[in-house]
């Protein structure tokens, strides 16, 4: 059964989608897999992975859409496939995958569900049987197998926008009731369709009790754990609020829920009509701070990947080699590249802390600013947050490519497929060790590869294939579908060409070892888990700072006090320090701090027992406090209290 957790920073969470956790396991019933039912198996291979991550820490299984919507048929007899036979005897850099499963895209069983018809129903095409009560009673089921082996389940809520409007459309629902009143217009009388299409006016009374009230329908009658919202920024902050403040009020007593144990965060983008306040105080980034409700930080995902989603592919940032390992674009001087470099690690440094608005650190230049006076390209804050649960950390997600694809575009493309699984742990350990909520992308752990489709919410099952046996990462299936990769093709096709860039088994496997090592790392201290503001501040401090810092290198203690001694209280029963190194640099690098001497700090016991052996080279030196850490490793140091 799921454990008590005692306060939203214990948890972390895992985003995956139905579909892509069963659809390919030939473990699983074939009658199961791609639903519901497939969660309720007991040693698929799906299952056993669920529930070796559980054990090392996650909390929160997120799924993407699960409620009615459009796209996918419900009825399974009228989906086409193509046969993966033909497609498995292609070349990896072929286009005719891509043809072939764009061919049938619109009638297939794949979509990420992102288009509602009604927010409130279990999807069907996810049921044994979409028609009667059968698919009510299976995604109960699904709810019950995943809390028995541990996990929490959040909804992937998508209030911002509908499928449909008008009278005519099947797939029209409020729009029929009262036309023109749950869609958001422009001052033409136009439908606003920033957020994709059909823009719904949470501004407006009745879409908000909606809302409010399908949330309180999910938590009460399916016993359901947490929210993300889509385009949550695209909603007012009044809704959200209101939204958490009703779920909040749920008792065991009287609903057969603790709401007070439900989490909600979304994405806080500020863009479309809403931007700066335009409909009314929207739940943006900055908006939202204050309200205990989370927000996605994508300041460390650009920082540690390089650029943006929207930027130059190959623009390279602190975890993929820039001005470390050069790719070949032009970033600008080294001058340019060592100060890109800097801001980088800033801005992860800000993350690891919470990303609060009001935290301390020295930054490259050797001044003291807080959170929200460092800042991103264009003059944006990088720290908003009040509390640490109101930052959720992430480096990839189901949108843009996977993190292991991200990355083999952006190293060069000489280095070895070793360095770059090297690469994607060093990543997820960065997330994991941050304060704030750690957020991963399903597949993050196993090397998941989408054959570097940046879009694949109607890839279908092949270029979104998860394999839990770790045979395959999905590497080099094809050219990724044209509509939204032809762009990058000519950067694709020569790596997914090239043999030397798909990981072995032996890769896989080690992969999800160091990500669970990693996970019992952030589990077997508080001190990766403070729960206010002040106990950060109070309590961690970045060291190597500064104008003359070591580049690529970032060096974090978190201080425990000690019982019975003024000062910090005492938090953890076994460490009473530890340091964090992250090395980014393809080399080893050491580092010395005055402030570090004379500890006995030694690594943590569950790197000196990893399978890893490049990180039992690291070292700590008590009398001039120098630390030494091996190339792309992350290695945490603990100080054991005297017994």
């Amino acid at each position: 059964m799921k454990s008590d957790i005692l306060s939203f920073s214990d948890i972390s969470i895992y985003e995956l989608h139905i579909r892509d956790f069963s659809a390919n396991d030939d473990t699983v019933n074939a009658d199961f897999r791609g639903g519901y039912m497939a969660f309720t198996l007991k040693d698929s291979a799906g299952v056993l992975h669920l529930k070796k991550l559980s054990k090392a820490g996650i909390t929160h299984v997120h799924l993407l859409p699960t409620f009615q919507f459009a796209a996918v048929d419900d009825e399974k007899e009228n989906w086409k496939y193509v046969d993966s036979k033909i497609l498995e005897k292609l070349p990896p850099d072929s286009a005719e995958q891509q043809e072939k499963i764009t061919a049938i895209q619109d009638d297939d069983a794949y979509n990420w569900g992102y288009n509602p018809v009604l927010w409130g129903v279990p999807k069907g095409s996810y049921s044994s049987d979409p028609n009667g009560p059968c698919r009510i009673v299976e995604f109960r089921k699904m709810i019950q197998a995943l809390t028995h082996i541990g996990l929490r389940v959040v909804l992937d809520v998508v209030y911002n926008h509908l499928h449909a409007n008008g009278p005519f459309d099947k797939d029209s629902v409020l729009d029929k009731i009262v036309p023109g009143y749950y869609l958001r217009r422009n001052t033409d009388g136009f439908i606003e369709n920033s957020t994709c299409v059909n823009n719904t006016a949470s501004e407006h009374y009745m879409v908000e009790r909606l809302i409010v009230d399908d949330l309180l329908s999910w938590a009460i009658n399916y016993k359901v754990d947490g929210f993300r919202f889509d385009l949550m920024g695209h909603i007012m902050k009044r809704t959200m609020v209101k939204a958490k403040d009703a779920l909040c009020s749920l008792t065991k007593e009287r609903d057969g829920v603790d709401g007070s144990r439900i989490y909600i965060y979304g994405e806080g983008w500020d863009f479309g009509e809403v931007a700066k306040n335009g409909r009314g105080i929207n739940a943006s980034q900055f908006n939202i701070c204050g309200t205990g409700i989370g927000s996605f930080n994508d300041r460390i995902r650009d920082a540690m990947l390089g650029g943006s989603p929207f930027g130059p592919p190959l623009q390279q940032g602190f975890v993929t080699g820039l001005l470390l390992e050069p790719n070949g674009h032009d970033h600008g001087t080294k001058d340019v590249e060592k100060a890109m470099l800097a801001s980088a690690k800033d801005h992860i440094q800000v993350g690891l802390a919470a990303n609060l608005r009001d935290f301390v650190l020295t930054d490259f230049e050797g001044k003291e600013r807080k959170g929200s006076e460092v800042l991103c390209y264009g003059g944006t804050p990088v720290g908003y947050a009040l509390c640490p649960t109101e930052t959720v950390n992430y480096v990839s997600a189901h949108d843009n490519e996977t993190l292991f694809d991200i990355i083999s575009l952006k190293t060069p493309v000489g280095i070895s497929a070793e360095d770059r699984c090297r690469m994607n742990h060093f990543a997820t350990s960065i997330i994991a060790l941050t304060q704030g909520i750690p957020f991963f992308h399903a597949g993050d752990e196993m090397l998941r590869s989408k054959s570097l489709d940046r879009d694949s919410y109607n890839s279908g099952d092949w270029f979104n294939r998860l394999d839990f046996t770790y045979n395959s990462n999905n590497w080099g299936v094809g050219l990724p579908p044209k509509q939204k990769n032809e762009n990058s093709w000519p950067l694709i096709q020569p790596r997914l060409a090239d043999p030397s860039f798909k990981p072995q088994r032996s890769h896989i496997l080690a992969a999800v070892e160091n990500f669970t090592d990693v996970l019992r790392i952030r589990y077997s201290s508080p001190l990766f888990r403070l729960r206010t503001a002040n106990a950060i501040q109070e309590r961690v401090r970045f060291h190597n700072t500064g104008p003359s810092s070591v580049p690529g290198f970032i060096v974090m203690s978190i201080e425990d006090g000690n019982e019975g001694i003024p000062g910090l209280s005492q938090l953890d029963p076994v460490f009473s320090y530890i340091v964090v190194v992250f090395n980014a640099c393809p080399t080893e690098e050491s580092f010395s701090s005055p402030t570090l001497r004379g500890r006995t700090l030694q690594l943590h016991p569950i790197q000196v027992s990893s399978t890893d052996e490049t990180v039992k080279k690291s070292s700590y030196e008590a009398s001039t406090g120098c630390f030494t850490v091996p190339a792309r490793t992350t290695s945490v140091f603990v100080e054991p209290r005297k017994v």
